[in-house]
């Protein structure tokens, strides 16, 4: 799908929101993205309106792709749901738990398929969160019952500031590509990973 939003109109949401939080606007955290905005652009192209997305606790763009308007995410953000937007009418489910999402985009999966619908489900995660336990079993579930999901692994190199290859080890490019159910990108986050990096004072 095309809701017609440029990269630099993606930025200048993540931006707004930064200043907000800044401006002690927001009493709750808030995780900015900023860097992936085509790489986005991109994977929603192959996104159809009725389809399903699970995501992260840092969703914002992700939400405006799939239709959301921007005053309603902007006003959900106000309310302190950054971390955990989601937007029924719009088929895009965030969870602030790492992995969280990844069982529910699953379940989802197996729902659609039970049902013989045309729908199908993309579940938004991070390099670091591409490792836990639990998706690593949700992606091995849906490859052994050929669901309809795919797994979108977003690598910015980082846990928080733990660089993820030092940590694991491997190439996480190689290790999600070799699963017929994800798609892999890299970027560089312009933000912090969470706040404005700042101390705020409300």
């Amino acid at each position: 799908m095309d809701v017609g939003l440029t990269p630099q109109e993606l930025k200048e949401f993540e931006l707004e929101i930064f200043d907000l939080f800044a401006q002690a606007k927001i009493a709750s955290p808030v995780h900015l993205r900023g860097g992936n905005e085509k790489q986005l652009i991109e994977i929603y192209k192959n996104i159809k309106p009725e389809d399903y997305c699970f995501c992260t606790w840092a969703s914002h763009l992700e939400c405006l792709l799939k239709g959301v308007p921007r005053e309603q995410v902007r006003a959900a953000i106000l309310r302190n749901k950054s971390i955990c937007l989601s937007f029924k009418e719009h088929n895009i489910i965030s969870s602030a738990i790492v992995g969280g999402s990844a069982p529910l985009a699953v379940g989802t999966a197996m729902g659609l398929k039970m049902q013989h619908k045309k729908q199908h489900v993309w579940a938004f995660i991070g390099d670091m969160t591409f490792y836990t336990g639990t998706v690593q079993e949700a992606i091995r579930y849906s490859e052994v019952h050929d669901l309809p999901i795919t797994f979108v692994v977003a690598d910015n190199k980082h846990s928080v500031t733990t660089p993820t290859a030092e940590v694991w080890g491997n190439d996480i490019r190689r290790l999600s590509e070799a699963s017929s159910k994800c798609v892999y990108y890299s970027y560089e986050n312009e933000f912090p990973h969470a706040g404005t990096g700042q101390k705020v004072l409300f």
